[in-house]
């Protein structure tokens, strides 16, 4: 179960990774462009590491605040969910004893 999550987080990663650079590509050359609330929520589902990395590699909304602030605080969210899981059995999180 846990190999198949870090599978398709690493899937997600690496697409969100893309879809920045294509939305850079579409920025330089004054075609349709995809929505920051698309981008934003790639980040959200799982995505952040590579919203992050492709910020930093594409030099692509690297001035906007919801971005340049917003997608840390995404990460550090979703750390803090994945310690509080690991940490709590789900039987704890429902409120169930064994």
């Amino acid at each position: 179960m846990i190999q198949t999550i870090v599978y398709i987080l690493i899937v997600i990663n690496f697409l969100t990774f893309l879809v920045y650079g294509i939305d850079k590509f579409k920025a330089k050359h004054g075609s349709w462009r995809i929505s920051e609330a698309t981008l934003l929520g790639l980040a959200v589902v799982g995505g952040s590491i590579g919203a992050l990395l492709g910020m930093q590699v594409w030099h692509h909304k690297t001035m906007h605040k919801k971005f340049k602030y917003g997608l840390p605080l995404i990460l550090l969210a979703q750390i803090f969910l994945i310690y509080f899981i690991v940490q709590h059995s789900f039987a704890d999180l429902f409120g169930c004893l064994d």
